[in-house]
């Protein structure tokens, strides 16, 4: 199971954000795309799901091209495919339980399925979906106001989990968290991807989170792909961007880690 994207570019107007853009995600992989604001990141993103059409190019969910999809054909792949926002964008008139269970009740879920899940079944899945991203069954009741946006965060990908799609799509998961709960969820994402072996892409600003959980790491610049490769790779890379990203985030570790990413570059 792969996703290919085929030298596909989009413009708004004069300003083009991707060209000829060529890369797969393997099955199984991590893979982190970074780069400044601007420069295309989420807009790549919205092509795999069809929110966005590309002025030329391809892009491949497997073997389905979502560019010539029609909207019966989105609906299937976006059913494959889990968004998490970058704002947990919950529900905040239902309960935690009816949040997670949301995506559970639709007709697409229920047509995917071949049947409609009992009561009991959605209350299985949501307990278990809770449990993935360590929360207990005590904030089953709670509305989405009375708990922190940390936890709102943890509540927003045990909703996209619920459905148990076979690839996650991350857009600046991390945004407005404090430093350990960002460590918080870059641990779910590692671990989430290994044990529920999905594929994961991540489109974020934040190198020293890629450098920790990533298999590889895509850079944008200046609508073309800087650099993909290794995190080993991008470690000893000479480009002045990806110097710039790491030295970024050597300035903000405790020495000991600091010194430990300095000898691996």
């Amino acid at each position: 199971m792969t996703i290919r994207f085929d030298q596909l570019s989009k413009s708004f107007g004069p300003k083009v954000v991707l060209r000829d853009v060529s890369f797969e995600v393997a099955k199984g992989e991590i893979l982190f795309v970074l780069g400044k604001s601007g420069v295309g990141k989420s807009v790549t993103l919205k092509h795999i799901v069809g929110v966005m059409r590309p002025d030329s190019g391809r892009v491949f969910v497997e073997e389905e091209d979502v560019t010539k999809l029609d909207a019966q054909g989105l609906a299937r792949v976006r059913r494959r495919c889990g968004m998490v926002f970058q704002h947990p964008a919950l529900l905040d008139s239902l309960s935690v339980y009816e949040n997670v269970a949301f995506g559970l009740r639709t007709p697409q879920y229920t047509e995917s399925i071949g049947r409609k899940l009992s009561e009991l079944e959605i209350r299985k899945i949501v307990v278990e979906k809770l449990d993935l991203v360590n929360l207990g069954a005590e904030v089953l009741p709670r509305m989405p106001p009375e708990i922190s946006y940390g936890m709102q965060k943890r509540v927003s990908l045990a909703r996209t989990l619920a459905p148990s799609p076979d690839y996650l799509l991350f857009d600046e998961p991390t945004t407005g968290l404090d430093p350990v709960t960002t460590n918080a969820v870059n641990d779910l994402i590692k671990d989430l991807s290994r044990k529920l072996k999905v594929t994961s892409l991540v489109v974020s600003h934040d190198m020293q989170c890629a450098l920790k959980i990533a298999d590889r790491i895509l850079i944008l610049d200046q609508a073309r792909i800087l650099a993909l490769d290794s995190v080993a790779a991008i470690k000893r890379s000479k480009e002045p961007l990806i110097r710039e990203f790491l030295e970024e985030t050597l300035s903000l570790l405790p020495p000991e880690e600091r010194a430990t990413l300095e000898t691996e570059s």
